[in-house]
């Protein structure tokens, strides 16, 4: 049975691939998981629409993660904690902090899409990075700073 491939999957090959699997395997795994459609002419004709679709969506959301780092490159945040005499915070400054501060300036970013080691504890200038997309990193400079 041949199979265009709508995943990549281990062993077997990258999406749009057209391959050759056993009967039961495709009509029993990789059908029903839509891993996977018969390699008809009609299938082959969608799946190339598909793609170009796909090539669209993906660019226009390229675009709207530059547009959006542009305006985050611009800002500079600050956080104003509680710390002790030797400069450690009580508490930390978290991607959620940080999300919540860009929200604040007018920029909504999932907090999962903020790079960070670890939750800040000390106080300090930090320049933290963001990836928008795949291609597209942007960097924003954070102060932690006493209350």
């Amino acid at each position: 049975m041949q199979v265009i491939l709508l995943e990549d999957i281990d062993r077997l090959g990258k999406r749009g691939s057209v391959v050759t699997v056993a009967d039961g395997y495709g009509r029993n795994y990789l059908l029903p998981q839509r891993k996977a459609v018969t390699a008809t002419p009609g299938n082959r004709k969608w799946f190339e629409q598909e793609e170009k679709q796909a090539g669209v969506r993906a660019e226009k959301a390229r675009r709207e993660a530059e547009r959006i780092q542009k305006k985050v490159e611009k800002l500079s945040l600050t956080v104003v904690v509680q710390a002790g005499e030797d400069d450690k915070l009580f508490g930390a400054v978290t991607s959620q902090t940080i999300a919540q501060l860009l929200k604040d300036q007018g920029v909504e970013i999932d907090r999962h899409k903020i790079i960070l080691e670890g939750p800040l504890k000390e106080l300090g200038v930090y320049t933290i990075p963001i990836r928008l997309h795949s291609d597209v990193e942007a960097h924003v400079k954070l102060w932690v700073v006493r209350e």
